[in-house]
């Protein structure tokens, strides 16, 4: 299961995740972002709430910062341990802006 709380102030769009996100979860959270993108440009995931990313997951994060390129900027935050271990693996860690 997966709780998406999102926050949109000035052209900033903050979407926080909680829980999985997996192959069930991520076309939810796909159409979170992709929902918001014409009305921003920064896009910052806050990842302090999520406990499992899946390969599906990590694909949304892919077309994410896809989408905002060109656009603005995406930046994840509040990676956990676990997390961070999946971005250093596949390689994300050097695609994505970690804060």
């Amino acid at each position: 299961m997966l709780k998406i709380d999102r926050k949109v102030e000035n052209g900033t769009a903050v979407i926080a995740p909680e829980g999985r996100l997996d192959t069930v979860t991520a076309p939810e959270m796909e159409a979170a972002v992709r929902d918001i993108l014409p009305e921003i440009t920064e896009l910052i995931l806050d990842f302090g709430k999520l406990e499992y990313i899946s390969s599906a997951g990590l694909r949304v994060l892919l077309s994410s910062q896809k989408a905002m390129n060109g656009r603005g900027t995406m930046k994840v935050r509040n990676v956990n341990e676990t997390i961070g271990e999946v971005f250093e693996i596949t390689g994300f860690s050097d695609i994505l802006n970690i804060e």
